[in-house]
């Protein structure tokens, strides 16, 4: 090979590299990135590392976390009073990328078992931005129940970073935490539900 092709194999190769880069930094980029991962199985919440161990689970089942929430239409509701219902809470803001992404799987979720007496679902806005959840939410033809906070997140919920999905048991205790992105139109995912449903 010639010097003068090794040197422009050189700079095509700096080029795409580059481009890779910028793609991975760049917010609205990385959410498509994030989206097609999914697609082919990348971000599966893994059910098993998100439970809670337990050793820690009998603590928790003393003390259950709760708050204080308001509905779309500015009813208030404790979590505290969902105990007997299977709760899987989404925290979101409107502004968050993977969180945006990561919608559609909850509401396949959501569809499955919104009939179902035996769980709620709680998509909590964090920033109590109402306008723009709402409008989001109908942007996006999405009929998922969407929540604002009323009181403190309970330590266990936070995370440096969004989307954070747990899953509250029927006794109202946080049974599952995942950080980050995640599929949950999964058959695994369905089966826990499942399981914590018959618990």
């Amino acid at each position: 090979m010639t010097e003068k092709k090794k040197s422009k194999k050189n700079l095509i190769s700096n080029i795409i590299f580059v481009v890779l880069i910028g793609l991975l930094i760049w917010p609205t980029s990385r959410s498509y990135i994030h989206q097609g991962m999914m697609k082919i199985g990348f971000f599966r919440p893994n059910v098993e590392k998100g439970q809670v161990k337990p050793e820690e689970l009998s603590s928790m089942e003393a003390n259950p976390e709760s708050m204080l929430l308001t509905d779309a239409q500015g009813k208030q509701i404790n979590t505290a009073d969902l105990k007997g219902k299977v709760v899987f809470v989404n925290l979101w803001a409107t502004w968050c990328g993977p969180c945006r992404a990561e919608m559609p799987t909850i509401q396949k979720l959501y569809d499955k078992y919104k009939d179902n007496d035996k769980v709620a679902f709680v998509l909590l806005e964090i920033e109590g931005n109402k306008e723009g959840g709402m409008k989001f939410m109908q942007q996006e033809k999405l009929s998922l129940p969407i929540y604002f906070p009323a009181s403190e997140l309970p330590k266990g919920w936070t995370s440096d970073q969004i989307p954070v999905s747990l899953v509250l048991n029927k006794k109202g205790v946080r049974v599952f935490k995942h950080v980050g992105m995640a599929d949950y139109s999964t058959k695994d995912f369905e089966e826990y539900i499942v399981k914590l449903i018959n618990e």
